[in-house]
């Protein structure tokens, strides 16, 4: 009976593996190889760069939008909170609020680290 489960979870894996191999030999296939001066060119947003295309931003940039991500998804916890524990009362109450606190703790820390500060 325990084979069975390896036999499983062996067929599994080489599901998982050739699921995500798969994609890679297709397009290997099935790709254009014709290369060109106007491919290998950099391209953003319809406009042609000009000067340095690869620069350095500063982390703030980076750190900011991590800071989105993380009460973005506060949000996104917040809402079906509120649809599937309307009926519990005072339990669902309390864990919503200890979860906030633990959101807020984390941006008094942030603040205090200096990472909200823009310039």
């Amino acid at each position: 009976m325990i084979i069975n489960n390896y036999i499983f979870i062996g067929l599994l894996l080489l599901a998982a593996i050739g699921f995500a191999l798969a994609p890679l030999l297709v397009v290997r296939l099935i790709a254009p190889r014709k290369r060109s001066l106007s491919k290998s060119e950099p391209y953003e947003c319809g406009v042609l760069t000009v000067g340095e295309t690869w620069i350095r931003f500063r982390i703030q940039y980076y750190i900011y939008a991590l800071m989105f991500v993380v009460f973005d998804i506060e949000a996104l916890f917040l809402f079906p909170w509120a649809a599937a524990y309307a009926g519990l009362g005072l339990f669902a109450l309390v864990e919503m609020v200890v979860f906030l606190v633990f959101l807020f703790l984390g941006l008094v820390y942030a603040w205090a680290k200096g990472v909200l500060r823009w310039a």
